[in-house]
């Protein structure tokens, strides 16, 4: 099966037009989200200095994503967060929670540069869509 860009109708300001790269691609049953951020509609960063409120948007844009490519956070198998300060971990995961209530995916939280000083909070993931083997 090859390769397919995931296009969102909520996200159209997902990516931006100058970066090169998709919000998401599906491949024999998975999804594949690029690692996403904070942008809202306006194409405004949200919550400067509230990381909570950034991994609300993030995880808003996430789960636009995955909807598109015909997933929910039940089929998420992996994430991989990104923080800019391991500090808001807990603000972070007090977030995370509401949205994996059950059963949450796999996750690896690290510390990392992200591409603007303002960005707090980047989360990616994949996800399963195929046919389980009978």
């Amino acid at each position: 099966m090859p390769k397919k860009v995931v296009k969102t109708k909520s996200l159209s300001y997902l990516p931006l037009p100058n970066y090169p790269y998709s919000s998401g691609t599906t491949a024999n049953g998975l999804v594949y989200t690029s690692g996403l951020v904070a942008w809202d509609e306006n194409n405004k960063l949200v919550g400067p200095g509230d990381v909570k409120a950034q991994t609300r948007q993030v995880l808003k844009n996430l789960l636009a994503v995955l909807a598109a490519a015909g997933a929910t956070t039940d089929d998420v198998l992996k994430c991989n967060v990104y923080l800019s300060d391991i500090r808001f971990f807990n603000d972070m995961n007090s977030e995370y929670k509401k949205v994996f209530k059950k059963d949450p995916p796999a996750r690896t939280t690290v510390q990392a540069p992200l591409a603007e000083p303002e960005m707090l909070v980047e989360i990616e993931c994949v996800a399963f869509i195929g046919k389980l083997a009978s």
